[in-house]
Parts: structure tokens; sequence; C-alpha cells
């Protein structure tokens, strides 16, 4: 019951105070298996791609969201619950792996998965090096990959804060991408590496960030 309480309280405020702008809708399927793949520049990407997109997509978010002592474990559960969150252990390579088995799950039951390539939040604005997980996804799932670019959630909820503030936000869906339209002959590990990069590339174009040329920092050990 609450988590339909938080549901319809975060789809009131989408409508009547932060009305974001989407562009490209129409390129998520409303059914079938998909992957969001999208730049990640605040902890509330996770909220806004969610409540814009045309279907139910489900995130990764910490276990410690779901479980735990206090009353604020009801509310964080719920309002996670509420966005189709699932509850994941982080902080190793084998939790990366793991993630990458749950959203695999997702997809093989028809459902759309969001992915951020870089492995964690930009701190400084820029777009990193994606992690092939997502190609890998794409490859074993055959599900298509949608790029998404968020412009101004950093702006929105700023890293530290708890209370989002007032600011426009666009988020743009670019047409999807298909891993089976690589080039032939290519190594497993060089086919996962050429898809990742033509999606990184995609989300630049929809987001407009600077291009950085190497890995996030911290990526390495974190969930898909």
């Amino acid at each position: 019951m609450l988590y339909r309480v938080v549901r319809l309280l975060l789809s009131v405020l989408r409508h009547t105070v932060y009305r974001p702008v989407v562009q490209g809708r129409d390129n998520v399927a409303t059914s079938g298996p998909v992957i969001l793949a999208s730049n990640h520049v605040s902890f509330i990407d996770s909220i806004v791609i969610p409540l814009v997109a045309p279907r139910d997509v489900a995130f990764l978010a910490k276990a410690e969201y779901f479980t735990g002592p206090g009353i604020s474990v009801v509310f964080t559960r719920a309002f996670f619950t509420a966005l189709n969150a699932i509850p994941v252990k982080r902080g190793d390579t084998a939790a990366a792996h793991r993630s990458l088995e749950t959203a695999l799950e997702v997809l093989r039951a028809g459902g759309a998965f969001g992915i951020y390539p870089e492995g964690t939040r930009s701190r400084d604005g820029r777009l990193y090096r994606g992690r092939a997980g997502v190609a890998w996804l794409a490859m074993a799932s055959g599900a298509p990959v949608v790029p998404v670019g968020v412009i101004g959630t950093e702006r929105l909820l700023p890293v530290g804060a708890w209370v989002p503030r007032l600011a426009r936000v666009t988020v743009r869906f670019g047409e999807p991408l298909h891993a089976d339209d690589l080039p032939p002959g290519l190594s497993p590990a060089a086919a996962r590496r050429e898809f990742t990069d033509r999606v990184m590339a995609a989300i630049a174009a929809l987001s407009e960030q600077e291009v950085a040329g190497d890995y996030a920092p911290g990526s390495e050990a974190a969930a898909a």
C-alpha cells in the first residue's frame, strides 16, 4: 500500500512541479526485453528515468535500502519498491558479476533494465569510458540497447543533497542499438568493446557531455 502512495506522489511531482523535457520516448519498445543505457550524474537519475520512460524500468539499488533496523528503512523500501528497484549487494567485482546475472534475469523475463555503463556516477560532469557489461547483457539476452542522455539532474539533486531543488531536466532516448549489427570476425572481447564504445558514443551525443578518455575512478567495483 505504501509503495502505491509513493508512486502516486512521484507522478504528481513530475507532472505539476518538475515537468522534465522528454524526447524520443517512442524509441523504447513498450514490450519485450530492452536495455536502457544512460549517463549518470546524480543519484536521482534512477528515479527520473523510470518516471519518464513509457514502461516500467528496473534499476539496481543497494541492499541496505531494503533491509535494516529503523523506521527509515520502511520508507526507503517502499520508495525503491515503487520504482521497481532490485536490491543488490555492492562493493567488489564479484558483486558486479552478480548484478549482471540479476539484470539478465529481468531481460529474459521480457522486462526493461536500466544500466549505467560508466559503472558509477560522474563527479566532474564528464562522460567516462563504458564498462563492457552493457555489451555482455545485450549479447547474452539479444535485447536492444536504447542509449539515454540525462541532462540537468546534477542540478536537481547535487552530490550531498537530500532534497531535490527546482531545476529543469531533460531526458533523451536515442535510437536502439543492436549487438548483432557488429562486423563479423571480431573476438568476443573485441566485439564487447566495439559495441560498448558505440553505446557510449550515442550517449555522448544525447547528453552533450565532455568525453573523458578513461574509466571513472571507483567504477571497477561498482555494481553494473
